[in-house]
């Protein structure tokens, strides 16, 4: 199938409230031209350099959301073109996005990554170091960040049950920091998780946003 015809097929499979984020991630511009062309927007990458790069070169409409990980010296170049970035895992990370993004005099919306898989590659705050984080007050100090949700990725695994159980967790978590730390803060919205494998899945768990790649545009080129 086209990537037209996916994509007219997963938006059949997503409700209205949840944001496709399509994964470009080592794929030309070319495809993203395509899925652009059927009205997509929002494109996430997973290195600075390839976002950079494309988002030079393809429309200024579209909204770039950093998905990978991110070190701390690379901060400075995404920081003018990135929309949302997913991935940050640490308060030394989140601090620098600060910084940098009051040097450009923009603030930057941000997801904190829960470390919710079994697996020691994944990264990601445990639920004990972003509590101690909003308990400390110290975002208030952050004011060039918007920190709008939480992300996680579940584990690479066939079992079906572990990875709802650990969307189950990311979801009751993310509920109680919105009622505990944002109870009158309508920002603090967006529940990142679920891709192309396991997207269905959280959405029934209670994601807002799925990043989905494969199922759009194939294996990496």
């Amino acid at each position: 199938m086209s990537i037209a015809d996916n994509l007219k097929h997963i938006r059949t499979t997503i409700p209205d409230n949840v944001q496709l984020v399509c994964v470009s991630k080592f794929h030309p511009a070319s495809v993203i031209l395509e899925a652009y062309a059927v009205g997509e927007r929002i494109f996430g990458e997973s290195r600075e350099q390839e976002l950079r790069a494309k988002a030079a070169e393809l429309p200024k409409d579209i909204q770039w959301h950093f998905i990978g990980h991110l070190q701390t010296n690379k901060v400075k170049t995404i920081v003018p073109v990135v929309s949302l970035i997913h991935s940050v895992d640490s308060l030394k990370l989140l601090v620098e996005i600060n910084k940098e993004a009051g040097k450009e005099g923009r603030v930057v919306n941000c997801l904190l990554q829960l470390h919710i898989a079994q697996e020691e590659t994944k990264f990601g705050f445990s639920f004990e170091e972003a509590e101690a984080f909003f308990q400390s007050g110290q975002l208030v100090t952050l004011s060039n960040v918007s920190v709008k949700g939480l992300m996680g990725m579940a584990t690479f695994t066939d079992d079906r049950q572990r990875v709802q159980q650990e969307f189950q967790s990311l979801k009751r978590f993310f509920d109680h920091m919105r009622s505990t730390y944002f109870p009158d803060n309508s920002n603090f919205a967006s529940l990142s998780m679920g891709m192309s494998d396991d997207y269905q899945l959280a959405i029934a768990e209670g994601s807002t946003m799925v990043r989905i790649g494969s199922s759009i545009f194939g294996g990496r080129i």
